[in-house]
C-alpha cells in the first residue's frame, strides 16, 4: 500500500511531518500543497499560524511562530522558536495500575552471590584520577585480543567477556563536596555493578579523590582490590601487580553458568543520541512499547536527560505515583534553569546542529519524542545522577543531556542492558553493559548495518506497528541479556565512552 507523504501525529496539530523531500508542489493536507522543497523527516504547516501563535506537534506545544507562518510552508528554526507557556503538573491523574503479563517472560542470566543478576561477566578497573589512567589501559590491554594475530589471552577462559579499564578526566584538581561525592558515587556504582566479577581501583597517591575515601565512603569490600601507583613503586610494579591480580581471579570468574532468571531482573537504561525528525514516531515510541513490557513483566527502565525532558516534565507528573515523586521531577527542572543561568546558558537551546538537521527545531520538541522511550506506565521514583535504581517499574534518572555522561549515570545506577535511540547514526556502547542501537530510518539503518541492532523504520513504511517493534525490541533484549553480543561489542565499543559527569570549578 503506497504511504501518504506526510504523517500526521494528533489532529490538533498544526504541522505534519514529511515522510521523504517533498518537491514544491506536494500534497500535504486537503487543498494544502507544499510551497518549498521539505526535506525529509522536517515540518510543514497544514494551517496558518499569525506571529506569536503556538504551534502543536503530539498535540503538545513545541514553540511559538516568530513570523505569520502559511499552510504549506517549511517550518523550523527561521519561523519557529520557544516561549513561555502555563504547564499543569496535575500530580497523579494520568497514573494506573500496571497490568501484569499473563506468562512471565525469562532469560539466561548470571545469578551472583549477593541475589542481583549479571548479563555480561567483565573483570573491571577502575581509576580514582586521570593519573591513574594509562596505568589502568596498560593492564587491560595484557587481556585484549590481538586483532591481527588473533591471539586471545583469555581464551582459556570463555565465560569471561573482558578485562574493562574504566578511564576519566578528573580526580583531582577539583572541589570537594558534591562534584567529588558525585565522582565517588559513580566510581562506587561501577566498583559493585553486577556485570563485573572482580574489580581493581587504581589511584596515583596524591590527588583529591584518594582510593581511602572512595572506599569508605561508597562502602567497597569484598572483591575490590585497590593499588596507589606511588606506594606500589611505579608504573612497571603496578601494572605488574595489577596483572597478576587478574590473572588470580579469572579462574574463580569463569566459573559462572547461566541459568534461566524471570525478565523482572532487568534493568534497562533507555537513550537517545544523533535524534532526527522520525525519532519520535518510530524508535522512541517503539521502544516505550518495550519498556511498558519490561514493566509489565516486572523489571525496570530508566529514562534520563534531564534537559531533554525540559518542558514536558508536567506530561510526566500526571503520570507519578505520588505527588511526592512528581514534585521531585519538578525540582530537578528548577535546578537545571538555575544552574543554566549561573552558567549563561540556555535550557532551550538544547538541540544540537544535527538534531536540527534531521528536522527538530526547540527543545520542547526533542523532549516530547525523547519522553516517548519511557512507554505509558506510571512514574514510581525520581533518583540522582548515579544514584543506586532499587524501584521496579519506570525510574526517572537526574543527568545531562550528552549521551555518554547521561548513560554513565544510568550504569552506575545498576541498568544491567542499554537500549540507545538513533536518526542520525550514533555509535555507541557502555561497558559493562550491554548496549542495544535502534535506528529511527530504514535509509539509515542501511548505511550503518554493522552498527545499528534494529531497524524501526518499518513504521514509517507500513510494514510494522508501533507495538510489533516494540515486542521486537522486547525479545531482542532478552536475546541480548542472555549473552547474544550487540553490534557495539563486537567493535569492542564501551571503555572509552565512561564519562561521569563533571560538577564544580577546575582548580
Amino acid at each position: 500500500m503506497t504511504q501518504p507523504p506526510v504523517i500526521r501525529l494528533h489532529p490538533e496539530d498544526g504541522v505534519v511531518i514529511a515522510r521523504q523531500v517533498l518537491p514544491p508542489g506536494t500534497p500535504v493536507a486537503p487543498k494544502v500543497l507544499a510551497t518549498a522543497r521539505i526535506p525529509a523527516g522536517h515540518k510543514v504547516a497544514v494551517v496558518a499560524h499569525a506571529q506569536g501563535e503556538p504551534v502543536r506537534r503530539y498535540g503538545q506545544i513545541i514553540g511559538f511562530a516568530t513570523e505569520a507562518i502559511s499552510p504549506g510552508q517549511w517550518v523550523h528554526t527561521h519561523n519557529l522558536a520557544m516561549g513561555d507557556f502555563s504547564r499543569d503538573y496535575a500530580w497523579g491523574v494520568d497514573a494506573r495500575p500496571t497490568e501484569p503479563v499473563a506468562e512471565p517472560a525469562t532469560f539466561e542470566g548470571i545469578r551472583r552471590a549477593d541475589g542481583r543478576v549479571a548479563t555480561r561477566n567483565y573483570i573491571g578497573i577502575v581509576t580514582s584520577v586521570n593519573c591513574s589512567a594509562h596505568v589502568a589501559e596498560l593492564i587491560a590491554q595484557a587481556f585484549r585480543r590481538n586483532p591481527i594475530t588473533g591471539d586471545d589471552p583469555l581464551a582459556e577462559w570463555p565465560n569471561v567477556d573482558g578485562v574493562v579499564a574504566l578511564t576519566h578526566k578528573t580526580g583531582c584538581g577539583m572541589t570537594e563536596g558534591e562534584p567529588l561525592r558525585l565522582l565517588r558515587r559513580t566510581l562506587g556504582g561501577f566498583a559493585r555493578h553486577a556485570n563485573f566479577s572482580n574489580v581493581i581501583a587504581i589511584g596515583l597517591g596524591c590527588e583529591v579523590n584518594q582510593i581511602g575515601g572512595l572506599l569508605d565512603e561508597q562502602r567497597l569490600s569484598g572483591r575490590l582490590r585497590n593499588m596507589d601507583i606511588q606506594e606500589m613503586g611505579g608504573t612497571r610494579k603496578t601494572v605488574a601487580a595489577g596483572i597478576d591480580f587478574v590473572r588470580e581471579v579469572l579462574a574463580d570468574a569463569n566459573k559462572v553458568r547461566r541459568k534461566t532468571v524471570p525478565a523482572s531482573e532487568l534493568c534497562v537504561a533507555l537513550q537517545c543520541g544523533g535524534s532526527d525528525g522520525y525519532s519520535g514516531i518510530t524508535a522512541n515510541p517503539a521502544l516505550g512499547a518495550a519498556s511498558d513490557l519490561v514493566v509489565r513483566h516486572g523489571g525496570t527502565v530508566i529514562l534520563s536527560e534531564s534537559p531533554e525532558t525540559y518542558g514536558a516534565e508536567h506530561l510526566l507528573t500526571r503520570r507519578a505515583v505520588s505527588r511526592e515523586v512528581g514534585q521531585k521531577l519538578v525540582d530537578v527542572m528548577r535546578w537545571w534553569e538555575a544552574y543554566c543561568e549561573r552558567e549563561g546558558a540556555e535550557m532551550n537551546a538544547n538541540p544540537s546542529p544535527g538534531n536540527k538537521l534531521g528536522g527538530l527545531t526547540t527543545i520542547l520538541e526533542k523532549s516530547l519524542g525523547a519522553m516517548a522511550k519511557a512507554g505509558t506506565t506510571n512514574l514510581v521514583d525520581v533518583v540522582r545522577y548515579a544514584e543506586p535504581v532499587t524501584a521496579k517499574g519506570f525510574v526517572f534518572m537526574d543527568t545531562p543531556g550528552y549521551d555518554p555522561v547521561g548513560a554513565t549515570g544510568q550504569v552506575a545506577g545498576g541498568a544491567n542492558l542499554l537500549c540507545f535511540t538513533t536518526g542520525r547514526g550514533s555509535v555507541f556502547g557502555c561497558k559493562p553493559t550491554p548496549s542495544l542501537k535502534l535506528a529511527t530510518n530504514t535509509p539509515m539503518y542501511e548505511r550503518m548495518e554493522d552498527d545499528m541492532d534494529i531497524n524501526c523504520g518499518t513504521i514509517l513504511t507500513g510494514e510494522e506497528s508501533v507495538q510489533q517493534v516494540g515486542e521486537r525490541i522486547f525479545r531482542q533484549m532478552l536475546a541480548t541479556a542472555s549473552g547474544q553480543r550487540t553490534k557495539s561489542e563486537s567493535f569492542d565499543f564501551g571503555a572509552a565512552e565512561f564519562a561521569p559527569w563533571v560538577l564544580g570549578a577546575t582548580m
